[in-house]
């Protein structure tokens, strides 16, 4: 809250900041460099001057450059700034005749002539024009500036929210799809032994907690993923036979790193989908490792070539479809996705190396 309120009121403090600036060198600069005894009138033109500034700059800067400028009213906007920096000049004119500023300017000269400083004639007219000119500028600048920012932090937030929904999207194509296709084999367990689909159901109400509730957050701790391949895992193997191997292995020593959430699923499933069979031997082998902030994940699978295409882009499966896609915007030039078809060694082999951090 602290942060956000200082970052409210910073562009105040600068503004500030700034106008006691200028305020300073109105008041302070002409009368140093001119070493004669100021008249009251001169500092009242000076305040008159700063004041003409102060509106200049904040009626263009307000109402000038968002109305005409930012919607491609240029000549009305050029027109109204010349305007505007003549009038200053003008109005200025006008005060130090009302005051007899020059008159008083005269005679303080007159008392210091002998000293060698001279007049200087209509140094102050051009003064009050550059300065106005100054102001407008400075104005436009900052103003433009602040556009470009503020349109910069909106594309993002734009990009933002359209990935989010993407992300949202893909993530409600691949958890139906897979609850899907377990309570399916839940279903065929419970006619064969009601013990081990009671286990079954206990596992599949746990990894409904973790998608609905841990994976809502964004991301999870790599710890959470594993146990989440893992319970799958178990859950698959309560109707796979003896000729089925199944192996995990995770990261020894395994350190915590924030990941996508359910990232591992499209390959595992994958890999029971093709890689199993009733009839002849078959293994599944996942190993995960870590290199620092590097995760790399590999299932290998048997290559059954009876069976219809485990390439990740072919697949049928609605979760294998989208993981580039999925991978792209989670970790966008982060990743990379080797898919290998060994058909002389009947293996079919999934490498992702991520960069989590």
């Amino acid at each position: 809250m602290e942060s956000f309120s200082n970052r409210k009121y910073m562009p105040w403090l600068v503004h500030v900041m700034v106008w006691a600036l200028l305020g300073s060198i109105l008041l302070l600069w002409q009368p140093l460099t001119w070493r004669i005894t100021i008249p009251t009138q001169f500092w009242f033109k000076q305040a008159v001057l700063f004041g003409l500034l102060l509106a200049v700059f904040y009626i263009n800067y307000r109402v000038w450059i968002p109305r005409y400028l930012f919607l491609n009213r240029t000549s009305l906007f050029v027109i109204l700034n010349i305007c505007a920096v003549l009038l200053v000049s003008f109005s200025i004119q006008q005060v130090e005749i009302w005051v007899n500023l020059r008159e008083s300017m005269e005679n303080a000269f007159k008392a210091v002539r002998n000293s060698g400083i001279m007049r200087r004639e209509d140094s102050l007219d051009y003064f009050s024009l550059l300065t106005a000119l100054m102001v407008i500028g400075i104005s436009t600048s900052v103003a433009a500036v602040q556009k470009w920012q503020h349109d910069a932090e909106l594309r993002e937030k734009l990009e933002r929210a359209r990935i989010d929904s993407e992300l949202s999207f893909l993530k409600a194509q691949i958890n139906p799809h897979f609850f899907f296709n377990t309570l399916n084999n839940i279903y065929a367990l419970t006619v064969i032994d009601v013990e081990a689909s009671r286990e079954a159901l206990h596992k599949l109400s746990r990894m409904m907690r973790y998608v609905l509730y841990e994976s809502q957050q964004g991301t999870v701790q790599l710890s959470q993923e594993i146990a989440f391949a893992q319970d799958y895992i178990k859950l698959m193997q309560l109707r796979l036979t003896d000729k089925v191997t199944v192996q995990l292995t995770p990261p020894e020593p395994m350190h915590d790193v924030p990941i996508a959430p359910m990232l591992f699923l499209p390959f595992i499933e994958n890999a029971f989908k093709h890689g199993v069979s009733a009839t002849q031997p078959s293994r599944i082998e996942i190993i995960i490792r870590q290199e620092g902030a590097k995760i790399h994940v590999e299932v290998c699978n048997t290559l059954f070539t009876d069976k219809k295409s485990t390439n990740l882009e072919e697949s049928n499966g609605i979760g294998l479809v989208n993981t580039r896609r999925r991978l792209d915007l989670l970790y966008p030039g982060r990743y990379e996705l080797d898919v290998k078809e060994n058909q002389t060694e009947k293996e079919y082999k999934v490498h992702l190396e991520l960069d989590a951090v």
